[in-house]
């Protein structure tokens, strides 16, 4: 479903909270042109003055998505950096400890 990037923000806060029980939450981000519809093959096809950004986010079969223009990137990103921040709380430190030790008693046989 494609939301405003408010809207997409608080959906997506909500994906995170329905991950931590079950699932994970898919992220991507790509340059946006315009096109729905295939480019074609012949023929120059005029490049945009400025691009966008397209942001999906699926949890199962649940899809969301946004586009962001331009001047509105830096806000985002803002936003959306406090939201990874929060939200991502699963990850483990690496023990640099127990791959040393792993590393030396190879070498040493």
């Amino acid at each position: 479903m494609f939301l405003e990037n408010d809207a997409f923000l608080t959906e997506l806060t909500k994906l995170f909270m329905q991950g931590k029980s079950s699932g994970s939450v898919s992220m991507t981000m790509k340059r946006y042109d315009g096109w729905t519809k295939p480019k074609p093959r012949a023929g120059v096809v005029a490049e945009p003055a400025e691009y966008k950004c397209l942001v999906r986010a699926t949890l199962g079969n649940r899809k969301i998505s946004t586009v962001i223009n331009h001047k509105d990137v830096t806000k985002f990103q803002m936003a959306y950096g406090n939201l990874l921040r929060a939200n991502i709380d699963g990850l483990k430190k690496k023990d640099k400890k127990a791959a040393r030790g792993r590393k030396k008693t190879k070498a040493t046989q």
